[in-house]
């Protein structure tokens, strides 16, 4: 059976991958700040992690026997605009989760990635585009996203060279607690379409920053 890691799994996205991953068969390690009674019913393996202790982040690779493939998922909006120090110390949370720990906990599990010739998936957004960004605003999370697209793209030179595809999608605007009830693509759908898009990831896509749809998004 494969194995998948998947963070941020309580709810929304992070929940569906592991639907989808387990319903499929393979072996799912779902990691969550704190679990959820949707996710303990699926009964697959369970390990608490807040992205934001790095210590935890950084160790769990050591923790693990086998992997195909990372699904880098958890993530936090932070503060809506930055004008104070206390925003200021949000925003510097908010880059620590979406972008140093999924990195971190990328690098910790690349031999095992490498092991299997697997893939390594950082979950972005549109918003993280630079070339896309038209409207401005929702600085802390924007420029989280677009930290972790550059990180990630390093991160696809360094593990080409290893046998290992690394790629960031974009899921679309879901329905979940961050998307809101009038976002047009539910849950299973998005995820349905991210997991054709890995599927189908070829070593010279490695590094690119895909659409949920297969199409590319510039940078």
């Amino acid at each position: 059976m494969p194995a998948v890691l998947i963070t941020g799994t309580n709810r929304g996205i992070g929940l569906e991958f592991v639907r989808q991953y387990s319903a499929d068969g393979w072996t799912v390690i779902a990691t969550a700040r704190h679990t959820s009674p949707e996710l303990d019913a699926l009964g697959v393996r369970i390990e608490q992690l807040d992205m934001r202790d790095l210590d935890a982040v950084a160790g769990l690779g050591g923790r693990l026997d086998e992997l195909d493939l990372l699904i880098a998922n958890a993530g936090t909006y932070g503060p809506r605009s930055v004008t104070t120090a206390e925003d200021a110390r949000g925003w510097l949370e908010t880059l620590a989760v979406n972008t140093v720990a999924p990195f971190l906990l990328a690098e910790s599990v690349l031999p095992l990635i490498e092991r299997s010739r697997g893939k390594l998936i950082g979950i972005s957004t549109k918003m993280g585009s630079i070339a896309d960004n038209t409207s401005g605003g929702y600085i802390s999370y924007r420029s989280s996203k677009a930290a972790l697209n550059a990180a990630w793209r390093s991160l696809a030179l360094e593990a080409r060279r290893r046998g290992v595809i690394a790629a960031v999608l974009h899921p679309g605007w879901v329905q979940t607690r961050m998307g809101g009830s009038s976002a047009p693509l539910a849950p299973e759908d998005s995820v349905s379409g991210m997991r054709r898009v890995i599927d189908s990831l070829r070593p010279e896509q490695a590094g690119g920053f895909f659409a949920y749809d297969g199409s590319e998004i510039p940078w």
